[in-house]
């Protein structure tokens, strides 16, 4: 991932619902970088609100994402994006030269409890920090 150390690089998780993996991956790379990255996450059939599970799981660590709302994928989203990852669903993608798409294999956390998501939580929190040494951004402590 080549992005000029002049711009900031811009991510965009997707997944279908946009209420777990993705929502958490998002909120992951915000805390990291901080302003050092332009993030948004999308769903091709975005719920009605975040995973409940995946919000406590990421309050156990810190991180609020209960304000967060599930947002519908759109072409401009995609466009203004340098990385494009989508977190195991098999969501088609509207595909844009020069940007880098990346497929995530994670467990679905929809319908399971919060035992069963601190897993798939810790597993986004180590592909999010390999995804800032990828890009050059140091992780805020």
């Amino acid at each position: 991932m080549n992005t000029p150390a002049t711009d900031r690089p811009s991510v965009l998780f997707v997944c279908v619902h946009n209420a777990g993996r993705s929502q958490m991956a998002a909120a992951f790379l915000t805390h990291l970088a901080g302003d050092s990255v332009e993030v948004r996450s999308a769903g091709s059939a975005p719920a009605d609100a975040v995973n409940p599970a995946a919000v406590q799981a990421m309050r156990e660590i810190g991180i609020d994402i209960s304000a967060e709302t599930p947002k519908i994928l759109t072409t401009d989203a995609v466009r203004a994006s340098d990385v494009v990852i989508t977190t195991g669903c098999g969501d088609a993608c509207p595909v844009f030269p020069g940007k880098t798409y990346l497929d995530w294999e994670l467990d679905d956390p929809a319908g399971q409890g919060v035992d069963d998501v601190r897993p798939i939580r810790d597993e986004i929190e180590d592909r999010v920090r390999g995804l800032l040494a990828d890009l050059g951004v140091e992780p805020r402590a």
